[in-house]
C-alpha cells in the first residue's frame, strides 16, 4: 500500500520531499535516489500522469495543488500524457543500482518508460 513508509521525516516533511522528487521525476525523466524513497515516489508520479490523461480543468488543479513547478504540469498534459495515452499505467521503472558508498543504503534509479 503506498504511503506506509515514514522514511525518518515528520508528515509535513515527508510531504514535502515527496511531492519535490514527483516533480523533478516528471521534469527530468529520471532520477536517482534510495529503493525506498522510489517505492513511494512511483505510485505518485503515475497518479499525476493519469491526471494528465483525463485532461479537465479538474484533474489540471489536482496536479497544480501537487505538483511544485508550473512548466511541470503543463509538459504533463502536453507531452507526458499523449505519450501514454494508449498505456494502462506502468508508466515508470525502478532499477536498482548498488550501495550508496557514504552509508551502504541500497540506491535505485527511478525513470519514465
Amino acid at each position: 500500500m503506498p504511503g506506509t513508509r515514514k522514511l525518518g521525516k515528520t508528515t509535513a516533511q515527508r510531504k514535502a520531499m515527496l511531492r519535490q522528487q514527483v516533480t523533478d521525476l516528471l521534469a527530468n525523466g529520471r532520477m536517482e535516489t534510495t529503493v525506498t524513497r522510489a517505492k513511494e515516489v512511483k505510485p505518485l508520479a503515475e497518479k499525476m500522469i493519469t491526471l494528465g490523461k483525463k485532461n479537465t480543468l479538474a484533474s489540471r488543479r489536482a496536479a497544480l495543488a501537487f505538483i511544485t513547478k508550473e512548466d511541470v504540469v503543463t509538459k504533463i498534459f502536453s507531452e507526458l500524457a499523449p505519450k501514454y495515452a494508449e498505456r494502462n499505467g506502468g508508466y515508470t521503472r525502478i532499477v536498482r543500482v548498488g550501495a550508496r558508498r557514504g552509508d551502504a543504503a541500497e540506491m535505485a534509479i527511478i525513470e519514465l518508460v
